[in-house]
């Protein structure tokens, strides 16, 4: 490039247009600033009780707020915590040995529940955008309507399932179909909307991309499985991450169907609480608390980017 040209490239745009840009960006500047000012003060108790529920998990007392100051801290509460003790107030014991054994089980519950959303909703969702067959339309929308429905209101038709199937497993394998089945149900609440967000990806690869494949002569499922996967690698990544919290944080079908057999780190803490605030000791329980919130926290502060695009990729229809 000769030197007039590079010296054209570095021509000064006209002022009216400098002045154009410069008040666009501003207008802009300011419009996100006022609303994170204003997300900011919503969700300002919010992250106070989170603060004050982790600084407690460290604390000889369960803060309130003035005495944030005064509390002694240390890592005793998160020793007993992984020990399986929980030292009373009034004298009494409430002891498990099996904290590992919970966090285990909950990781179990949690990353099932994610393989099977994730292997159900990327092969429905490229069928759905992909195959015109007979019904689909109507089948699309049922999902949908299932959706709407809570999980809370389905969980009596659920149970009374999980009561006739249980006349033909047998008595050894009890615990493994039980963990089986929950696994299951609550994965069956996350798989309607995961396959209209799978469809969303799907839709917006061009469809040149899978016919040039299609031609050279490749079978629809190797198509599916090396060209269109790696191309939608950020929505099964959102979805997985998801259906892991979905999993991670249920509380009512855990209880229904595993407690007392298999605990969560859920049923753990209600069965803290259950025996009475006046002889659990706290400090302890908000340890259990944190510990139940690091994958959340996690999860919102590494994927923002990522869940953005879930959500704009699953609009489309």
């Amino acid at each position: 490039m000769s030197l007039v040209s590079r010296l054209r490239g570095l021509r000064p745009r006209p002022p009216a247009q400098r002045g154009a840009w410069d008040v666009e960006t501003i207008r802009r500047g300011r419009l996100s600033l006022v609303l994170a000012i204003v997300l900011g003060l919503a969700g300002l108790p919010l992250i106070l009780l989170y603060s004050m529920l982790v600084l407690s998990s460290f604390a000889d007392r369960m803060l309130s707020g003035p005495d944030i100051f005064e509390a002694r801290y240390s890592l005793d509460n998160w020793r007993l915590l992984f020990e399986g003790r929980l030292a009373p107030a009034s004298g009494q014991t409430y002891t498990t040995r099996d904290i590992l054994m919970i966090i285990a089980n909950t990781f179990i519950v949690a990353l099932g529940v994610t393989v099977v959303v994730v292997f159900v909703s990327v092969l429905a969702g490229y069928a759905f955008s992909r195959m015109r067959f007979w019904g689909r339309t109507r089948l699309m929308e049922f999902l949908i309507l299932l959706h709407a429905f809570p999980g809370v209101a389905l969980i009596i038709a659920v149970y009374a399932v999980y009561v006739w199937s249980l006349r033909f497993v047998p008595r050894d394998w009890f615990v493994p179909y039980t963990v089986l089945y929950t696994v299951l149900a609550r994965a069956a609440l996350e798989i309607p909307m995961s396959i209209w967000l799978m469809k969303g990806f799907f839709d917006k690869i061009p469809w040149e991309v899978e016919w040039s494949a299609l031609v050279d002569g490749a079978s629809r499922f190797t198509v599916w499985r090396k060209i269109m996967l790696p191309l939608v690698r950020p929505g099964i990544a959102a979805l997985a991450i998801f259906a892991f919290l979905a999993g991670w944080e249920d509380l009512i079908y855990v209880h229904v169907f595993l407690y007392p057999h298999v605990k969560t780190l859920a049923t753990y803490i209600e069965e803290v609480l259950g025996t009475g605030t006046e002889t659990a000791y706290l400090p302890v329980v908000a340890a259990a608390g944190t510990l139940y919130l690091i994958p959340t926290i996690v999860f919102f502060v590494a994927t923002q980017r990522l869940l953005l695009q879930a959500l704009s990729g699953g609009v489309k229809a």
